[in-house]
């Protein structure tokens, strides 16, 4: 039977945007206990072998250990660092389903190492466009159906998009949100939180009722994960135009629009230098003057796991054999 993962982050839920808005924050011990609930959905619906991300708060292991399982930790190098997430997914390619508690960036590193992975995301993060709030048991059984063989991806799995980011003369990176352009001379401080440096931003998805980007770009046009098509938003101070938008959690700021249109997938659009690029709500990279990146939405990502359509065709089938 094919393996489940387990990757939980131990860095999500603790940004310092939470604490200062006195935002729930997820510690080391709910995320263990979320595991070893996830834990439980998965021995009650069948044995699997179970690979797990080691990490040095030893989330997934003391959850493992509570409840006896054997699992086995990935063979890699742990340096406390988002690389963990993205070698934990390169070490569990061709799992059946990988459960990650994290939040946008968690799964962004993961996507990284491994694009088109089966995913199903327990929100403990800070923006959560991505990663769900959801049950862990049932996550976990969901995860068990999957492993079982019985039931394809694609009839409960959405792949979701991503954003393409082609650096000039620079690797290439992706975001699953949002990739933003800032006029910020260096990355500083990770977290997007000054509106007056926003250049523009494509968003592969758009909703008022989240947060970071997301949010300011739902009250432009919303844009649901399901649709074929992107949105593209360039930036202004003093813009007659402005929106005021969750920016982060408990915090909302006015924002000036220039432009939003609609971006078709795989339409590229080039953003330059001198600037920082943020993804998923955090600034990576540099652009150096004159440096371009190329942007484009393609759907190749994650195949992200409706917990509930697992479910649901599992007590479908139970139902069948009942009345049989």
């Amino acid at each position: 039977m094919p393996a489940i993962g387990l990757v939980a982050n131990p860095a999500s839920g603790k940004d310092v945007r939470r604490i200062t808005a006195r935002a729930s924050v997820f510690d080391n011990q709910e995320k263990t206990a979320m595991l070893r609930r996830a834990l439980v959905g998965i021995q009650a619906f069948g044995a699997s072998a179970i690979r797990y991300l080691p990490d040095p708060h030893h989330i997934c292991k003391r959850a493992i250990d509570e409840l006896g399982i054997d699992a086995e930790p990935l063979p890699i190098p742990v340096s406390a660092k988002a690389e963990d997430t993205t070698h934990a997914a390169r070490a569990l390619a061709g799992a059946a389903a990988v459960i990650v508690l994290g939040g946008d960036g968690t799964n962004r590193a993961f996507a990284k190492g491994w694009l088109n992975a089966p995913l199903i995301s327990l929100s403990t993060g800070t923006n959560n466009a991505f990663a769900q709030l959801r049950e862990a048991t049932t996550a976990g059984a969901a995860a068990a159906m999957l492993a079982s063989g019985g039931i394809r991806l694609p009839t409960v799995a959405a792949q979701a998009k991503t954003v393409q980011v082609e650096v000039e003369d620079e690797e290439p990176d992706l975001a699953l949100v949002d990739a933003v352009l800032t006029t910020d001379r260096f990355v500083g401080a990770r977290a997007l939180d000054e509106p007056r440096r926003l250049r523009a931003a494509v968003l592969t998805r758009a909703d008022p009722a989240g947060v970071g980007m997301s949010s300011v770009g739902g009250f432009v046009r919303p844009l649901t994960a399901r649709e074929d098509a992107a949105l593209l938003l360039t930036f202004r101070v003093d813009s007659p135009r402005t929106v005021l938008a969750a920016l982060a959690p408990g915090r909302f700021e006015s924002i000036g629009i220039c432009e939003a249109q609609d971006l078709p997938l795989g339409e590229a659009f080039v953003v330059t230098g001198p600037g920082a690029l943020a993804f998923d709500g955090e600034r990576e990279r540099m652009l150096q003057p004159g440096q371009t990146a190329t942007l484009r939405v393609l759907r190749n990502g994650p195949w992200a796991v409706d917990v509930a359509k697992v479910l649901a065709l599992a007590a479908g089938a139970c139902s069948g054999k009942q009345t049989r």
